[in-house]
């Protein structure tokens, strides 16, 4: 434990969620729900009105309807989050060598290794500037945790938030952590929650109490001692600046089960092809590929195989995980697909009897003409559309443009039609339209910047004359009739420069005035 609270720890306020409703102006102060839109989507995130119902992540999609029917459901839109995360982590780079982040919206910062000087004002005066420059350069909120080490961090930022900031100081750890639940502390699931409510631990003072004897014999030597020391605030885990990912994966829950042979293998090539990509823009080849097959009734099959060297051609691991299915019974029905690669390197070593082998399929199937089979690729967010299948499928939340309206995103489609809001995050709410779903002025749009960058702002209206002499009397018309007097007036208040229906610059909005 460290004498000063110098571990930062940083957790985005809701964050998918609260990045739609600083790019949606209609949905901002309403209940928002981000995450799978089918049937049996879950939900990723959900913003602080959506949680005052009881939603939470993790959630069937289908029960937080139920509880908070009349929210904002909507499809992630990752290009957007990835982009406001790395303006977030640049910002934490800035304050110490050591970030160590946890995903697009949390990270640990070790800021005496930043220099900070280790006192509490210090790291405090560092946190609220660091709130400050987050909501500046994004729009959005952060809650701040420090305390002297990772644990109680992360416990500091929960107490914090929403939109704030704790810090815990050293000597009041054990105090704090006593009445807390033993779930608090990192590694105790629900596995290890249930072995020690069984043997009467249920906080994490019971759990220091019982001793690390005990918790040996119940969890095990390595997860009971270490159970023992994070329960007595001891955690000396550094923070590591590089977090070097083990795997590559990508898998689809599917809204009906599929049944079909051809479709099961269509959807895992589709899935190759995801995971490759991703493989490539990581600039990692792998040696084990990893195909993932739930059934109807949720049981999980996991096979594997592992080449002769990594690699990311897209031929070869879309054959491997084609040997992997033929090994799979599918007929009772699939409900999840998944295709993986794991033990990465930063170089590839390729399968040659293998790529020759892809190579040559895939010549061959250049010279087969195209079928109704063939699927459209997907978008980088997930707006589904297949190719001979009808036309697109518009999910909510996504982005979108129209030919004359301008830009603006989906609100809803069915039947045939789409409604699209247009409006963007510097706008106020806009006007929604429908349009059929294959009108061809729609196309699929990019993430608008949360905050409009300074090149992009309306230059500021000229500041009125003025002058320390009092304004003469107005002439009358006729010099010869004499003028009444007049009582002095207050100022009249100034005209707003921006009006419903009109953005900052003062042109109408696309979409026409506010709805």
């Amino acid at each position: 434990m460290r004498a000063a609270p110098t571990i930062l720890h940083l957790d985005m306020d809701a964050f998918f969620a609260a990045a739609e409703q600083a790019a949606k102006p209609s949905l901002r102060g309403k209940p928002v729900v981000v995450g799978g839109i089918g049937p049996r989507g879950v939900v990723a995130t959900a913003s602080y009105e959506a949680r005052a119902f009881g939603v939470h992540s993790a959630m069937a999609t289908a029960q937080a309807r139920r509880l908070c029917p009349n929210a904002a459901y909507l499809a992630p839109r990752f290009t957007l989050y990835r982009e406001v995360s790395e303006v977030v982590m640049r910002l934490l780079g800035e304050l110490s060598p050591l970030v160590e982040p946890l995903s697009l919206d949390e990270a640990f910062v070790d800021l005496e290794a930043g220099g900070v000087e280790p006192s509490s004002a210090a790291v405090r005066a560092v946190g609220e500037q660091l709130r400050r420059e987050i909501r500046q350069a994004t729009g959005l909120s952060g809650s701040v945790g420090l305390a002297g080490s990772k644990m109680l961090a992360k416990i500091a930022s929960e107490q914090a938030k929403p939109d704030g900031l704790a810090v815990i100081e050293p000597g009041t750890e054990l105090e704090l952590l006593a009445p807390m639940s033993v779930r608090a502390i990192p590694g105790v699931g629900p596995a290890t929650a249930e072995t020690l409510r069984r043997a009467g631990l249920t906080t994490v003072g019971e759990t220091a109490e019982a001793g690390e004897a005990e918790l040996v014999r119940l969890l095990g030597k390595a997860h009971g001692a270490g159970l023992y020391a994070l329960a007595t605030a001891r955690d000396n885990r550094p923070v590591v600046a590089e977090r070097d990912a083990k795997s590559v994966s990508v898998e689809d829950t599917f809204e009906e089960d599929l049944t079909d042979r051809t479709r099961v293998e269509l959807e895992l090539a589709r899935l190759a092809d995801r995971c490759v990509q991703r493989l490539r823009a990581a600039g990692r080849s792998g040696r084990t590929v990893v195909i993932k097959v739930r059934s109807y009734d949720f049981s999980t099959l996991t096979r594997s195989e592992t080449l002769r060297g990594p690699t990311d051609d897209l031929g070869v691991v879309r054959e491997a995980a084609g040997r992997l299915l033929d090994g799979v019974d599918t007929t009772a029905g699939v409900r999840l697909l998944g295709v993986g690669v794991t033990g990465l390197a930063d170089y590839t070593q390729e399968d040659l009897f293998a790529q020759a082998a892809a190579t040559a399929e895939a010549a061959a199937d250049a010279e087969k003409p195209p079928t109704a089979e063939a699927e459209e690729e997907p978008t980088a967010d997930g707006a589904a559309g297949t190719a001979g299948r009808g036309p697109r499928r518009w999910l909510p939340g996504l982005d979108i443009r129209h030919a004359e309206y301008g830009t603006g995103w989906i609100q809803g489609s069915g039947v045939g039609r789409v409604t699209v809001r247009f409006e963007q995050p510097w706008s106020g709410p806009g006007r929604v339209r429908t349009f059929a779903v294959d009108d061809p002025a729609l196309e699929p749009g990019e993430p608008l910047p949360l905050i409009r960058a300074a090149w992009e702002q309306p230059p500021e209206p000229p500041e009125p004359a003025t002058s320390s002499r009092p304004a003469a009397p107005s002439r009358p018309a006729n010099p010869s009739e004499p003028t009444e007097p007049t009582e002095p007036t207050e100022p009249s208040e100034p005209e707003p420069a921006v009006g419903p229906g009109a953005r900052p610059d003062g042109q109408p909005l696309a979409g026409g005035v506010s709805g």
